[in-house]
């Protein structure tokens, strides 16, 4: 690839520093690792989209009950493929110099799986059956859990967590940040 600093301009390198959180050395080294998913592609065409499956043998990702739910928030192209921006977007918005109501945003946006704009029982339901993975629970334990989920965190009782309600529950987590993290 030679010198990684030729593939982009400074202007370009001060607009993207600009749009994220990361410095310009960052960049580079996401763009290395952007790269290094498919070599030969983004060296040919530096508008390269990467397919979903490409960008989940990311180690990161791969393992992340999310990973769907990830690509598909963060890809601008209704295939779900990523571009380089779209990378750059996701890797900081899981970086460490993200705001964590940045995260929240995002965490919202990647939770809700009908794409309505709140979290209702079916979102929470998928949420619990992605974490809990082999270890389903039956109907009645669901159930309980997605209603004490509620109680605690519905403070207007429509059986829907807003944004607002969603990033108040996220407030009062302190491992939130931390789990919420994707490392350079």
């Amino acid at each position: 690839m030679g010198s990684s600093h030729s593939v982009f301009t400074e202007s370009q390198l001060e607009e993207y520093q600009e749009l994220t959180f990361f410095s310009k050395k960052e960049i580079l080294h996401v763009h290395k690792r952007f790269h290094l998913l498919d070599p030969d592609k983004v060296r040919n065409d530096k508008n390269a989209k990467l397919s979903m499956d490409t960008i989940l043998t990311l180690p990161e990702l791969h393992v992340n009950p999310f990973k769907d739910r990830i690509c598909a928030t963060f890809s601008s192209s209704d295939d779900k493929s990523i571009s380089f921006e779209d990378f750059l977007d996701m890797m900081s918005v899981f970086s460490d110099n993200a705001p964590k109501s940045v995260k929240a945003e995002y965490a919202f946006r990647i939770y809700d799986f009908d794409e309505d704009d709140f979290i209702g029982s079916s979102d929470l339901r998928e949420v619990i059956n992605r974490l809990t993975g082999e270890q389903t629970l039956n109907d009645e334990d669901m159930q309980h859990l997605i209603n004490n989920i509620f109680e605690e965190a519905d403070l207007d009782d429509d059986d829907h967590l807003s944004f607002a309600e969603f990033e108040h529950v996220i407030s009062k987590a302190p491992d939130f940040i931390n789990s919420f993290k994707i490392r350079l």
